[in-house]
């Protein structure tokens, strides 16, 4: 049985412009929107699976998709939410759509956080 999704407006296409990151809080959710060069927008966790870090906060190279966590470097590929430094880490995606000048969010309603953790096997760096 699949959750029911709750459908959010999260920012407009004026907050969130090709080649931007904008971290947003909704139904008390922390998300990365990542509206990507030539490409559609996306949504994922916006803390970094490693130390809860805001991904924000980090620098994404609008050339290769790639995000930089400011914590500890950890490295993510914004197309698929793939770890890439460290490899078998995943980001959470979110559901979104552009309706009109809304970016609009699916919020999974299963009571659950959407957030993935992961650990590497030499502990927490």
């Amino acid at each position: 049985m699949t959750a029911e999704i709750l459908w959010v407006t999260a920012a407009t296409t004026d907050d969130l412009w090709e080649g931007d990151i904008l971290d947003v809080e909704v139904e008390g959710e922390q998300v990365l929107l990542v509206h990507v060069m030539d490409g559609p927008v996306k949504a994922y966790q916006g803390m970094c699976p490693h130390q809860e870090v805001l991904l924000g906060d980090g620098s994404w190279d609008v050339d290769t998709n790639r995000l930089l966590c400011p914590g500890h470097k950890w490295e993510f590929d914004l197309m698929t939410g793939a770890g890439t430094n460290p490899l078998g880490c995943q980001l959470f995606e979110y559901p979104v759509k552009v309706d009109g000048d809304d970016i609009v969010l699916g919020i999974p309603q299963d009571g659950t956080r959407h957030h993935n953790r992961f650990e590497t096997s030499e502990g927490d760096e």
